[in-house]
């Protein structure tokens, strides 16, 4: 899966319909009308076996090889038995892509030695290297190249927003109301069923290459999450990204994927991804509509505090009633504003405040003044109007004096015209002014908290987290998967009570103390040692496994024996134990048993965390309410790893268990850090154990004295593939500079927005201006952001970074390479502190940079050096890359080869021109 090949899709000169003819119900001849319609400048062919002489006019022919040249794009049409051998012709011919609008029910059925129809289209692809998109597509829309191969009921309109779906039919719908709200499309594409090109490598291509300001997505199922993630990372950085996805329950889910351990209902995951992504989620087609033109038409907001301009207090509460459900804010007017409201008689029913009633006979231009006073409020971020028509103010009327006077007000403006007959006429006017209106003022308050979510997302993007509050080391590591090994070679697929103890213990996370013994004599004399009642839990297979809840909740103590006073009576317990065990239990064998002093409960919150591992996205961190009724109390909420602080708390603040501690704890702030740091050693133990499947402390006990884990379960599985490449800590290593400083060269990551900001200060106008080729003297927020936030499967940095002696660390240099999806080339940037030259730092890096990408497979790596640039000059020519002169762009362009090409479609990338 790459973007290889997609611009034939997008911008083909020639074009073929296969299957094409003058019948009514022929889809090819639906394509060809289409392509006429659109004005397609480009050469245009029927194939068509029959041997017809034109279609619709068009010339055509009875085989593809009768074409007189080869197509840059070839739309299939024809049924769908016949598509694996056509691919495999036009393969063979040099077509570069198929579109494939030729669909059935039958797809993956298995055809004998055959295989199935699927199957062989995808054999066929990979054969030549040809792209194909679809089956079962409604094809594409380029309006602005006059591109329309697909079977559109109507024309489409050129535009900035590009919509890529997975449901033809929803792509029509869509078409339908965008014509009826005059917004247009860059591109309009639906994959259907695809069986090579997918919705990630499109999301790839319109982010490199189409002018789009916003990417809607309807989704109904993500097969490569990795994939999925890195592309609309990317994208949402440069533009508005929106998602609605189909299979929110278990009725309308048609994976078939087995349920995530721990997580009552999966979506939540998709809710966190695409909130980690900056992706802003609509739940169904009439709020996809709404978020689009909200989104599309309003200036970004500076917050989410809402005020509210009606003729009516009824509506107007109405609107409060969604925003404040909904998590927004209604607006506080200032003292001027108040007073500016009073003075001028504008308020009904609540003179000076927010929401402001102008009452029934309110005329147009008292609308204006009211709304123009509102919307200067410094605590205002954007103005509902609430409309319904009356005989002094027409809703037509009143839009267009809304719309001549729009400049007087400096804040988004939001309209609701209620009712039917009239108001269309008021929405029709905004619509063509370019105002976001809304049926009801319900709907237009929805929309506005799409704005807020998609501000809240993409603050969290831009975010520097403050640094890590743990570390971990190569020898925690070895002793953890020294001890998933052993438990792998004595056959187990999970570790014991005490070996999962030990796993917290390296990484930090407190335990309650305890005891393992596996005899009843073993029980007295350990019980003789700790003073203070007991308990004790027998520990098997059956409660090794995290997130295994009993329909019977009450019933998870059968295991457990409380308040036992004497060494004795911890003797007599096992005793018990096993009997019950061995008659209730008998598949299970018993391992050994827990002794604990008793953790009493009396002042402590009890919560549940862990990790878990979906079907699609990988590992998952968890947390929420916990104790026995955790899977009653439905409190868990759920994030991808890797997680900083800032996520961590963003996941915290969304539980039930974050209100309780704000509400009840002597000092929740403390308490707050306190499970942050938790979730990002949870978070780096997924990415350090990969074979890590789920882990569950439960119940976590939190109370004013700090928390502990007293009870907790731990299995593994085949090693797990992230959704968000963790960080990667094997490619840390340390070195010696010719000063003779003790130096380490690892990956950058998102806490090192202060060493960057501090070793941006000690560079020197030269420096920056070779750098970014032009003076920077300051880094903004999300230039910060840009640079110290990375996806790892795509970009990579490495930093040279010191110790003072006055153990605050350093930042000597930086080397950073950007990828391309294909992984063909890759663009490199590099800069040394000046008070460092010399010490030999730019070629330590540049090595470890050239390692790591031929470590990858990367193709090429290139890089553009400023002309007087003269030491990175010799620099690059003694790492033995090829300098030459760009005459274009003035400058030296510096290229080294890494890696052979292992197939055509490399070696045609690698000879083309750089994107």
């Amino acid at each position: 899966m790459s973007t290889r090949f997609l611009r034939h899709f997008f911008e083909p000169r020639t074009l073929a319909v296969i299957g094409a003819s003058e019948k009514p119900h022929s889809l090819g001849g639906q394509v060809i009308r289409n392509l006429q319609e659109a004005g397609f400048p480009g050469t245009l062919w029927a194939v068509n076996p029959k041997g017809y002489e034109t279609v619709f006019g068009q010339p055509c022919v009875a085989r593809v090889t009768q074409l007189p040249e080869i197509p840059d794009l070839a739309v299939i049409c024809s049924p769908v038995e016949t598509v694996p051998g056509r691919i495999a012709r036009l393969g063979r011919f040099g077509v570069k892509a198929a579109l494939v609008l030729s669909g059935g029910a039958h797809l993956d059925d298995d055809r004998g030695d055959r295989g199935s129809i699927r199957s062989r289209m995808l054999a066929a692809a990979r054969e030549s290297g040809i792209r194909v998109l679809g089956p079962e597509c409604m094809g594409l829309i380029v309006p602005g190249r006059q591109l329309n191969a697909s079977y559109a009921s109507q024309p489409v309109k050129a535009g900035r927003v590009a919509y890529l779906g997975q449901s033809g039919m929803l792509g029509n719908a869509m078409i339908d109301w965008a014509a009826g709200r005059g917004i247009g499309f860059s591109h309009l594409i639906t994959v259907g069923d695809s069986v090579d090109v997918m919705l990630p490598d499109l999301i790839d291509y319109i982010n490199q290459y189409a002018p789009a300001q916003a990417i809607l997505l309807h989704l109904e199922r993500i097969l490569d999450a990795q994939h999925f993630m890195t592309a609309v990372r990317d994208a949402s950085r440069h533009r508005l990204v929106l998602a609605i996805k189909s299979g929110r329950t278990a009725a309308s889910d048609l994976t078939g994927l087995p349920p995530t351990p721990g997580v009552a209902n999966r979506d939540q995951i998709f809710d966190a991804a695409f909130s980690r992504a900056g992706v802003v989620r609509v739940n169904d087609s009439d709020e996809l509509f709404d978020a689009l033109e909200t989104l599309s038409r309003m200036k970004p907001l500076r917050g989410d505090r809402l005020a509210i301009v009606a003729n009516g207090l009824g509506p107007a509460l109405l609107a409060i009633d969604k925003l404040v459900s909904a998590g927004g804010k209604l607006a506080a007017f200032s003292e001027e504003t108040h007073q500016a409201l009073l003075e001028g008689g504008f308020d009904m029913s609540r003179p000076g405040d927010n929401p402001v009633d102008l009452g029934g006979n309110a005329t147009p231009e008292k609308l204006v003044d009211a709304l123009e006073i509102v919307a200067a409020d410094p605590g205002v971020d954007a103005v509902l109007v609430v409309h319904a028509p009356t005989r002094l103010a027409p809703s037509k009327t009143t839009a267009q004096a809304i719309i001549a006077n729009r400049k007087r007000f400096r804040r988004n403006l939001l309209t609701s015209w209620m009712g039917l007959q009239e108001a269309l006429s008021a929405r029709h006017e905004c619509n063509l002014a370019g105002i976001p209106t809304y049926l009801s003022p319900e709907k237009a308050v929805k929309a506005f908290m799409h704005m807020v979510d998609y501000q809240r997302v993409q603050a969290l993007l831009q975010e520097t987290p403050p640094s890590l509050p743990f570390t971990t080391t190569a020898e925690i590591r070895r002793r953890c998967r020294t001890l998933i090994e052993e438990a792998r070679a004595s056959g187990r697929e999970c570790l014991s009570h005490s070996q999962t103890a030990q796993v917290l213990e390296a990484y930090g996370i407190p335990v309650a103390p305890g005891r393992y013994v596996k005899t009843p004599e073993e029980g007295a004399a350990a019980a003789a040692e700790i003073d203070g009642p007991l308990a004790l839990k027998v520990v098997h297979e059956g409660n090794c496994r995290p997130f295994r809840y009993r329909k019977h909740p009450h019933k998870l103590s059968a295991g457990l024996l409380q308040d036992l006073g004497s060494p004795e009576q911890v003797a007599e317990g096992m005793r018990r134990l096993e009997e019950k065990g061995s008659e209730k239990f008998p598949a299970f064998e018993i391992r050994e048993y827990c002794l604990q002093p008793m953790q009493r409960g009396k002042h402590s919150m009890q919560l549940c965390a862990g990790i878990t591992r979906d079907p699609v996205f990988g590992p998952v961190i968890v947390f929420g309410i916990g104790g026995y009724k955790v899977n009653i109390l439905a409190d868990r909420q759920v994030a991808l790893p890797p997680l900083n602080m800032r996520l961590a708390e963003d996941m915290i603040g969304r539980t039930h268990a974050a209100r309780l501690i704000r509400e009840h704890s002597s000092d929740p702030d403390r308490d707050i850090e306190r499970l942050c740091q938790l979730l990002v050693k949870l978070s780096q133990m997924a990415s350090d154990l990969l074979e890590l499947r789920g882990l569950e402390l439960n119940p976590l006990l939190l109370n004013r004295d700090g928390m502990v884990a007293v009870d907790f379960a731990l299995d593994l599985a085949p090693p797990a593939r992230f959704a968000i490449m963790p960080y990667p800590e094997e490619l840390r290593e340390w070195v010696t500079l010719n000063n003779g400083w003790e130096v380490e060269v690892r990956p950058i990551r998102a806490e090192d927005a202060p060493l960057i900001t501090s070793f941006h200060t000690q560079l020197s106008e030269e420096s920056i201006r070779f750098r970014y080729f032009h003076n920077k003297s300051d880094l903004t927020q999300r230039d910060l952001s840009i640079l110290s936030h990375i996806n790892y499967d795509r970009q990579m940095a490495f930093i040279a970074e010191h110790l003072r002696d006055d153990g605050s660390k350093e930042m000597l240099g930086v080397v950073r390479v950007w990828n391309d999806p294909d992984n063909i080339r890759t663009e490199f940037s590099i800069i040394i502190r000046d008070d460092l030259q010399g010490l030999g730092i730019g070629s330590l890096l540049m090595n470890k940079m050239i390692a790591y990408c031929r470590s990858v497979g990367t193709l090429e790596m290139i890089g553009k050096i400023m002309v007087d640039n003269h030491p990175m000059r010799a620099l690059m020519k003694h790492l033995g890359f090829r300098c030459r002169y760009n005459m274009e762009e003035q400058v030296v362009d510096a290229v080294l080869r890494l890696n052979e090409p292992e197939s055509e479609w490399q070696r045609h990338r690698l000879e083309s021109q750089p994107d």
